[in-house]
């Protein structure tokens, strides 16, 4: 955003604790914070110690997935993404000190589908506050991003913000101070922000397949309706939803996009307060516990960094107070997940000592 007041304004609606102080903020000050964030500066700093070697780390994580045989399986029920070759991977790794590091298929764009559920999530926060806990839970559902399941036993109040029915419930709040085209225009606004890059945009091919093919979401966005969950039309609340999920975005995008995740709330690259150190840790906690659907537990074992999945095969995970992590890999595992995705973030938390456990 090249206008100060509209970007202070933006910052304030993600976090409502924002003072302009907080938006002098320097690189130090980031670095200040990411250190504090660690158990022992020690720590901190023989963490970042390994940095020179990430971009040989990173070319070989590449150039084992590259000769994976099996890689999963493409979301063919949306019609663009069956058509994205299965042999694609990049990762992008961004430390809270702005140094950028990739490898593989790093630039290119991808459709990040249900990672953008934390960028929403994270203005609805500023907008609604804890208050949004009243419409939507904080556990994990054990059960397909997709189940209506549980909103019959739970009177259509969705398990957490990261399955496709808490998400259409945040849409909602989003959407209640706004006309749907304006909600849209705000979340990529906010997305661009934290990725400072202005040229993210939506993917119209992709917003359209999902409209057509959204029967499920439909379903479920009326059934919030029917108990009073859903206080704008459905179709307005899907059109919000479904545009944000066909943001378009590369690893290198994204994971300076979830910077602000690893620093305590505030942009490494501008190094500008997007939201206070205790909504960051939050917003990381439900990413650990319910971040990959019904595959979170495992990948918490396996990987144990709170991370967000999407059915375009990004993932973005989070170190805390170290870095900030973009995977791509088009195939999916039988939770919907990125199978290659899953299985480099493993190798990489297993290299470089990254799982926070």
């Amino acid at each position: 955003m090249k206008d100060g007041s509209a970007r202070e304004a933006l910052l304030r609606q993600a976090d409502c604790s924002a003072s302009p102080d907080n938006f002098r903020s320097t690189h130090s000050r980031v670095y200040a914070r990411a250190a504090e964030n660690c158990d022992q500066d020690s720590q901190f700093n023989s963490r970042f110690d390994l940095a020179p070697r990430l971009p040989e780390i990173l070319a070989d994580i590449a150039d084992i997935m590259s000769r994976r045989a099996s890689r999963g399986k493409v979301a063919d029920y949306i019609k663009p993404l069956a058509n994205v070759d299965p042999a694609k991977f990049g990762i992008a790794v961004t430390l809270v000190n702005n140094m950028h590091y990739s490898a593989g298929d790093a630039e290119e764009c991808f459709s990040i589908q249900s990672v953008s559920k934390v960028f929403s999530l994270t203005l609805a926060l500023g907008k609604a506050g804890d208050a949004l806990w009243k419409r939507v839970g904080r556990e994990s559902s054990g059960n397909a991003f997709n189940s209506i399941v549980q909103l019959e036993y739970e009177r259509g109040i969705p398990r957490n913000p990261f399955i496709n029915s808490g998400a259409i419930t945040v849409a909602d709040v989003l959407l209640s101070s706004h006309q749907p085209k304006e909600t849209i225009g705000e979340i990529v606004r906010f997305v661009r922000f934290l990725a400072n890059d202005e040229s993210i945009a939506i993917d119209p091919v992709v917003a359209v397949a999902e409209k057509e093919t959204g029967f499920r979401n439909e379903a479920l966005a009326n059934y919030m309706k029917s108990f009073g969950n859903i206080k704008n039309a459905p179709a307005h609340v899907l059109g919000v939803y479904y545009h944000h999920c066909a943001i378009a975005m590369s690893c290198k995008q994204l994971a300076v996009a979830g910077g602000f995740l690893a620093s305590g709330g505030v942009n490494p690259v501008t190094g500008l307060s997007v939201v206070s150190p205790e909504r960051a840790r939050r917003i990381n906690s439900l990413m650990l516990t319910c971040g990959l659907y019904d595959g979170s537990g495992d990948y918490a074992f396996r990987v144990g960094l709170p991370s967000k999945s999407g059915v375009g095969g990004g993932v973005l995970a989070i170190v805390p107070g170290i870095a900030s992590i973009a995977v791509w890999s088009p195939g999916l595992n039988a939770q919907g997940n990125s199978k290659l995705g899953v299985e480099a973030l493993e190798i990489l938390s297993g290299r470089v000592g990254w799982s926070i456990f």
